[in-house]
């Protein structure tokens, strides 16, 4: 069988081949790959009423007995039905356990793999990917509309809307990892059950980590034109483990959240006033969140939001370079408006 591409993952797992005994699905989002593994096997033991339909197994137990996976893939139901065995492949080869599996009599279950990152030439992904009763299916984050269609998936479910400002927020913090994230969603649902309608208030207040140590600091002192101080609070972050892709999506948060209050003081509303009635800002941010309202222009932050978006993009795509330019954006906000604080 042809390796199946991330663009026709959803096809395959709405229609499985019916003769590829094992399934990998493999990639460095664990989150997903466990959610993809799990709706397959749902799907493949529907309507079972089989305690026992669905077994799982260890790849390194796999490893130690390959023979043990195509003797349990070969053995009847107790109740009739379908099985599935979901097996999480460790540290060790499974590589002699998958081939006699393949490579013997068709089985009576499905055996899903779970794996890691594999790159092309890994024995096991090169096994399905060219074996006629297997298949391989890739997870990478941030594939093509993924997040934005995890969003529209549980707000349909919930019967909610959102709106785009909300949506921009929502979509910046959420986990790459798509369990996680499937999660931080539905508890933003929850919260927002019998509203209608999620706002960025909801957002910030469930799903956004802006109180992260140090990450307020970094932020503040951007937006407050104190490169020199951004720099020195990115240094701290980078110290506790906290990665500067964290600190860009609540730039971001915060960002979005000054251009809210902005559209107040353009109606007429002092600064101060508008900040002593936003209820999500912490008393302690109250005083810088004042000053850059008051150096901020509703344009200047609207083009703020676009360069952040795009930075947050660039830091989830590319992991080798994306903590550099997480960074970057956060010291040319902070380098501009020293600029125009002059």
């Amino acid at each position: 069988m042809v390796a199946i591409k991330a663009s026709a993952v959803d096809a395959f797992l709405a229609r499985p081949q019916p003769d590829a005994f094992a399934v990998l699905i493999y990639g460095p989002d664990a989150g997903l790959v466990a959610e993809r593994a799990a709706a397959l096997a749902a799907r493949a033991v529907a309507g079972s009423d089989d305690p026992f339909a669905l077994v799982r197994l260890e790849g390194d137990d796999l490893a130690s007995d390959p023979g043990r996976l195509a003797d349990e893939a070969r053995t009847i139901a107790l109740f009739g039905g379908n099985r599935v065995i979901r097996a999480r492949v460790g540290g060790r080869s499974v590589i002699a356990a998958v081939e006699a599996l393949l490579d013997g009599p068709q089985p009576e279950s499905l055996t899903i793999l779970e794996a890691g990152d594999l790159k092309k030439t890994a024995p096991l992904r090169a096994l399905c990917e060219k074996h006629r009763h297997a298949a391989a299916l890739p997870c990478y984050p941030d594939e093509s509309g993924a997040r934005e269609k995890l969003i529209d998936e549980e707000m349909r479910a919930a019967g909610l809307t959102i709106s785009p400002e909300a949506r921009a927020l929502l979509s910046a913090s959420l986990s790459p990892d798509r369990l996680a994230a499937r999660h931080d969603v539905q508890k933003l649902c929850l919260y927002a059950m019998g509203g209608g309608r999620i706002e960025l208030d909801d957002v910030s207040a469930i799903v956004a980590e802006a109180g992260e140590v140090g990450m307020d600091e970094a932020v503040d002192a951007a937006f407050a034109g104190k490169p020199v101080e951004v720099a020195a609070a990115l240094k701290a972050l980078r110290a506790s483990g906290t990665p500067a892709s964290v600190a860009l999506a609540a730039g971001l948060r915060h960002a979005l959240a000054l251009h809210k209050l902005r559209g107040q003081i353009d109606e007429g509303r002092s600064p101060r006033s508008v900040v002593e009635s936003a209820h999500m800002i912490h008393f302690r941010r109250k005083p810088s969140v004042e000053r850059a309202l008051g150096a901020w222009t509703g344009p200047r932050l609207l083009d703020a939001v676009t360069r952040l978006a795009g930075a947050v993009a660039q830091s989830r795509k590319a992991a080798g370079t994306g903590e550099a330019a997480a960074e970057r954006a956060l010291l040319a906000i902070g380098q501009e408006a020293a600029r125009n604080s002059r």
